[in-house]
């Protein structure tokens, strides 16, 4: 009676495994322009950075089904889904630069764990499409945000204003500064005053370009190949570099 009833149990495992590991990352780049909207679209206050903080752990956790990380897997990436929301909840109840700048830091460690999630789930796939596209430019959104949090927390600790112009800066402003840094663009309407900040906008826009040329572009030439030749391909790379 029990070995009959257990018996169907393995396929559905299977098929829920399946269902998981879709890496459809399009799902993903959606709520994480939602983080990106409320970042840049709501107040200034402790429960809009908490908000975006909420939107964060649960983009980890639909990144993390979606990638079918096993459970073993999901757990640590889990923890900080957990601890992000928790940090959240005590932000909204009481404020102060300390926990500000926790708020940031766990922010930015949600970023790093949910780009190590879309980039281990879109390398497992064997084969570069539309939905490694979609991997590729969650990762570059995430930079931003990443850079985003980081200065805040610079501006949080540091006695004096984090920009030039004599300003913190709210969070959409950083937002905003963080995207055109990454790009850029170099606007010059707002910029860092101390030389960690000069130093954190260069490794910012280093890093943005050095991804579009690499990264991106590697997954654009490779785009639509199929399993077996992408895995001929990643052969050829280790044994004699990257080819674009």
């Amino acid at each position: 009676m029990t070995d009959v009833a257990a018996a169907p149990k393995p396929r559905t495992e299977r098929r829920l495994q399946r269902m998981r590991a879709t890496h459809s990352y399009w799902a993903v780049l959606g709520a994480i322009f939602v983080a990106f909207f409320f970042a840049a679209l709501l107040p200034d206050a402790a429960w809009a950075t908490s908000l975006v903080v909420f939107v964060l752990s649960g983009t980890l956790l639909v990144a993390i089904w979606t990638a079918g990380w096993g459970m073993a897997e999901r757990r640590g990436a889990s923890g900080v889904a957990v601890a992000g929301a928790a940090a959240a909840v005590v932000n909204i109840f009481s404020e102060g630069q300390a926990l500000t700048a926790v708020l940031g830091i766990l922010a930015g460690v949600l970023i790093v764990t949910i780009a190590v999630v879309v980039a281990r789930g879109a390398l497992a796939q064997q084969e570069v499409n539309s939905r490694s596209v979609a991997g590729a430019i969650c990762v570059y959104v995430l930079f931003g945000m990443l850079f985003m949090f980081v200065y805040g927390v610079l501006a949080a600790l540091d006695s004096g204003p984090f920009f030039a112009q004599g300003t913190d800066g709210t969070r959409a402003v950083r937002l905003y500064f963080s995207f055109v840094t990454l790009a850029t663009l170099g606007y010059g309407d707002y910029t860092p005053a101390s030389n960690l900040g000069h130093a954190l906008a260069v490794l910012e826009a280093v890093i943005g370009q050095l991804y579009l040329v690499t990264v991106v572009a590697v997954v654009v030439t490779r785009l639509g190949l199929p399993a077996d030749r992408f895995r001929k391909y990643q052969k050829e790379s280790e044994t004699n570099g990257p080819q674009t």
